[in-house]
């Protein structure tokens, strides 16, 4: 399935609504490095495995949901290798019903994208998960680009008491063939490692203004 103009935080195949739906969503949007507001107190820069990455874009998609991406100097949305995602559901979602639904629609992905491939990790103690996929998509060009992330789901409370969910997650792309090879190889070794890391990661601290 190629990839989909952006569409609400609740719309299946969004490009970056981690909580709501699949990644490749989108691979070019002029304005996309335009609006970039730290809507969650967090304006970087973050750090992760030895790389820095900026605030490159945010987006406060309805009064509870807030998501923001992090990108290394140099590189931008449509063509990144390398990104951090930070997103807030402040209030009206738990854990597991954000986990059901990002594997719902990864499910429903398999019968058009035969390289998707999920597993998740629970942690019975702090209520989070940890899910990590694979999936692939062609551009505006044709060009193939497989695409794997690590979402790390935190329950957090809301504002006004409601259960909520923080969401913290690295993405990792590669495009054209010869990248893809090499990629899916070395995802052998660097998957667990990121896996890892991110489970042992500090989380950013999410300061919502009221």
């Amino acid at each position: 399935m190629g990839p989909q103009p952006r569409q609400s935080a609740a719309t299946a195949l969004t490009r970056r609504a981690a909580l709501a739906g699949v990644a490749l969503g989108w691979l070019a949007d002029p304005a996309h490095a335009a609006d970039v507001v730290d809507r969650l107190g967090i304006p970087g820069p973050l750090a992760f495995d030895g790389t820095s990455y900026g605030l490159a874009w945010s987006a406060h998609p309805s009064p509870t949901y807030f998501k923001q991406e992090y990108l290394p100097a140099g590189q931008v949305s449509a063509s990144y290798d390398s990104m951090l995602i930070v997103e807030v559901l402040d209030g009206g979602a738990s854990v597991q019903s954000a986990l059901a639904a990002q594997v719902r629609l990864l499910n429903q992905r398999k019968g058009k994208d035969p390289l998707v491939k999920l597993d998740v990790i629970q942690n019975s103690r702090t209520g989070e998960a940890l899910l990590d996929f694979l999936i692939s998509a062609r551009n505006a060009k044709g060009v193939e680009i497989v695409e794997w992330n690590a979402y790390r789901y935190v329950p957090r409370k809301a504002g006004d008491g409601r259960e909520g969910v923080m969401l913290f997650a690295v993405s990792r792309r590669a495009y054209g063939d010869d990248k893809i090879r090499g990629f899916l190889t070395d995802l052998k070794t660097k998957r667990p490692a990121d896996i890892n890391r991110l489970a042992r990661h500090a989380l950013p601290t999410a300061r919502i203004a009221r």
